[in-house]
């Protein structure tokens, strides 16, 4: 069993005596959030996952604004289940989980003294039963990792674009997935195309990180996490290229939400016109992103549309969302807007 200390309070996991805060009233009001250049430790990590795995754990992330609702009906309570631990983001006393799981949160790293208890700074989101490590709530650190409802919009459509080139008997060869964040593109392109080369590609050192955990989570070997900014530091053609990109305005400019240029479009627009530059004959662009419309028209697509006449490309486009991410609408940046929604590219090279 694990010893606690005399007080009944923190848990005795050979900590040491600066984990537990002196000035309970201060560390309250402290954010939660991993230290600033500070990664999980893999190995106790990856046995985290599989603990949780072997627990049958499930959570659905939902968007920030429905997560604060729920947590704001009873915010007061602790953590009674493992969804309420890694998935709502809940503090947590050390009776609510099974000892070695605390263990293995403290030899992580993401275990966070709160109270006379813990909070965990990471989620665990499952996917097409695959488990996934991101960020905590609320994903307000400049290196946070993303996922959401998007994730799943983006992973849905996904496979069933997969699916479609599956069909044709067209192998997958070399695939890349344009700032992965915690994997999942990467990790449904990997699990329907097992001798695929399917390349993570980020900025972000806590989302490679945590990429990398999730593919062994998932047994995936096919799966390598590699630095790129975009396409620009890894070489050759791909048979497919995939990304669900940033698109928002982020007056903070934090990497997983920031799209930059014309009411963050400039990632998505930057990225279209690599893909059309590396795609091998054949190959398909699947892009999920957003775009602010303005005066019912789409800003993004009028850029796109030249740009794919003038490479030859075959292209379908469509709204899979009509309004997302409605709140930003009330900010300054997007006062001209009418609605942002959530669109769905495949271009696709010719053959010859």
């Amino acid at each position: 069993m694990m010893n606690v200390t005399a007080s009944g309070g923190l848990p005795d996991l050979g900590l040491p005596a600066t984990a537990a805060p002196a000035d309970r009233s201060t560390h309250e009001a402290a954010p939660l959030a991993p230290r600033a250049g500070v990664l999980p430790d893999a190995p106790a990590l990856l046995e985290l996952g599989r603990a949780l795995q072997a627990a049958g754990y499930r959570f659905t992330t939902v968007t920030p604004a429905t997560h604060s609702r729920v947590k704001g009906r009873s915010d007061h309570v602790w953590a009674r289940d493992l969804a309420d631990i890694f998935g709502w983001s809940r503090p947590f006393r050390a009776e609510a989980l099974p000892a070695e799981m605390l263990a293995l949160m403290v030899r992580a790293g993401i275990a966070q003294p709160h109270r006379d208890g813990w909070r965990s700074t990471l989620r665990a989101s499952t996917l097409d039963g695959v488990l996934y490590f991101h960020s905590a709530y609320p994903t307000s650190e400049a290196d946070a990792v993303f996922f959401g409802p998007d994730t799943y919009r983006f992973a849905r459509a996904l496979r069933a674009e997969l699916a479609v080139i599956a069909a044709t008997g067209r192998p997958v060869r070399r695939a890349a997935d344009v700032g992965a964040g915690g994997g999942p593109g990467a990790l449904t392109i990997a699990r329907r195309c097992a001798n695929a080369e399917v390349l993570a590609l980020d900025i972000n050192d806590r989302a490679m990180h945590l990429c990398r955990v999730n593919a062994q989570l998932a047994g995936l070997p096919n799966v390598a996490v590699q630095r790129s900014n975009l396409l620009s530091d890894v070489p050759g053609d791909f048979d497919l290229i995939v990304s669900n990109p940033p698109y928002l305005l982020d007056k903070s400019e934090r990497a997983y939400r920031h799209g930059g240029g014309e009411l963050g479009a400039g990632l998505s627009l930057a990225l279209t016109k690599q893909a059309i530059t590396r795609l091998a004959p054949g190959g398909s662009l699947l892009l999920y992103t957003g775009v602010a419309m303005l005066h019912n028209d789409d800003p993004f697509l009028r850029r796109i549309e030249p740009l794919l006449a003038q490479a030859g490309m075959s292209w379908h486009y469509e709204e899979i969302d009509p309004d997302v991410f409605g709140e930003e609408l009330d900010t300054p940046a997007y006062a001209e807007a009418d609605r942002i929604a959530a669109v769905w590219l495949k271009a696709s090279k010719p053959l010859h």
